[in-house]
């Protein structure tokens, strides 16, 4: 057991940093130490979490200015002497102490048009490959902690951009249904126009703070970026838009403005 000293965000938009110093076991992560600050010092201190168990994405904040879960930060990565500051993710309005309004995020899932699959099939006839499988699977991991949305910089610096900018975790949900290969709906277009894309400078750094690994830039951003990209400069669609004629493969997407699971 020894002590350490942390530094913990205290209040809303006009509060600061409290220090405490507040006792730390072998094997602990920063969750384990708020806790104790609850219990011990701080019983108002507002914190968010459920499982503990890094699958529910509830207590996501930053720790020494870092996006991470707090449950699943061992005490042990930092150095003996290290001042550990936890503070909320900066992209959200903050609520109280380490507890933010990650709306925002739910309102943007709510306006990605739902699953669509053809309506000749029967749910049994859907036929997948396995590449198609694991990719989906890889995307179904998301846990909704919001970290990639936190630091992405388009977000976080720009708060005008929230009108027109899904952030990667639901442009991930745009792809993911893009690349469905029993989704028949061409998402390429709002991609772009409803759900900024192009604002989207892939700096990987959404990648890089995924507590489950997902290659958000790699696996789908990039891909979602390319396949635009190929609707855009395909002279099918261009002549088509010059005499009033759509593609038959780019049916619209239909605006029921509603988020849910693939069927």
């Amino acid at each position: 057991m020894s002590e350490r000293v942390f530094r913990v965000w205290r209040g809303s938009g006009e509060g600061g940093l409290a220090e405490y110093r507040v006792e730390v076991n072998e094997g602990e992560v920063v969750l384990d130490v708020l806790h104790r600050l609850q219990a011990t010092q701080t019983p108002d201190l507002a914190v968010r979490w459920n499982c503990k168990a890094g699958k529910c994405g509830s207590c996501s904040v930053e720790i020494n200015g870092r996006p991470r879960l707090s449950c699943m930060t061992r005490m042990s990565v930092f150095e003996d002497d290290e001042v550990v500051t936890v503070t909320p993710m900066r992209a959200f309005p903050v609520v109280r102490d380490l507890v933010c309004d990650v709306s925002y995020n739910y309102q943007k899932a709510r306006e990605i048009p739902s699953f669509t699959p053809d309506p000749a099939k029967a749910p049994g006839d859907f036929r997948m490959s396995q590449e198609d499988v694991e990719r989906q699977q890889e995307f179904r991991k998301c846990i909704e902690c919001f970290l990639c949305n936190n630091t992405c910089h388009v977000i976080r610096d720009h708060e005008e951009n929230k009108e027109h900018f899904s952030g990667p975790r639901y442009l991930m949900r745009v792809a993911e249904l893009e690349m469905h290969p029993e989704d028949t709906a061409d998402r390429r277009l709002i991609a772009q126009e409803e759900f900024g894309l192009g604002y989207c400078n892939i700096t990987k750094c959404c990648t890089e703070v995924c507590p489950e690994n997902i290659r958000i830039t790699d696996n789908a951003l990039i891909p979602l970026k390319e396949r635009v990209v190929d609707r855009k400069y395909d002279p099918l669609v261009w002549l088509g838009s010059k005499i009033g004629v759509r593609p038959k493969d780019t049916p619209p997407v239909p605006n029921v403005g509603r988020y849910s699971d693939l069927a």
